[in-house]
C-alpha cells in the first residue's frame, strides 16, 4: 500500500483537526501505543529471558498499524504527506550512514 493512500485511508476515521484539543488527544495516542509496543517487549524481558522469538508477531503488527495510523493523522494535521516523513526519514539516515554517525545522539549529527 502507498503511504499517502494509507494516510488518506486512516484519515476516513479520524476526528476534524478543528474538534476542540484534538491534536493533544492524537499526540497522547500515539505516546499510549508506542508505550504499549513497550510495555510487552518489558514482559518479554521479564518473563521470557528476552527472548524476542516469542514476542506474539500478530500484536505487534496490530500496535504498529495503530502507532501508524497516529503518526498519519498527526503529520496531516500540519499538512505533511505520509510519503514525505517517510522518505526524509530514509534521506536523514542514509546520509548519517554515510558520514558514520548512525550511532550517537541528538538530531543534528
Amino acid at each position: 500500500m502507498d503511504l499517502n493512500d494509507y494516510q488518506q485511508a486512516a484519515l476516513r476515521t479520524a476526528a476534524p483537526k478543528d474538534k476542540h484539543n484534538e491534536l493533544f488527544h492524537l499526540l497522547l495516542g500515539l505516546v499510549g501505543e508506542t508505550g504499549e509496543i513497550a510495555e510487552k517487549a518489558k514482559k518479554i524481558v521479564r518473563d521470557k529471558d528476552s527472548d524476542f522469538s516469542q514476542w506474539d508477531i500478530e500484536d505487534l503488527t496490530k500496535e504498529l498499524g495503530d502507532t501508524l495510523w497516529y503518526v498519519a493523522v498527526i503529520a496531516d494535521h500540519f499538512g505533511v504527506p505520509l510519503e514525505d516523513v517517510a522518505q526524509r526519514n530514509i534521506t536523514k539516515l542514509a546520509d548519517r550512514q554515510k558520514r558514520a554517525v548512525l550511532g550517537g545522539s541528538g538530531d543534528n549529527r
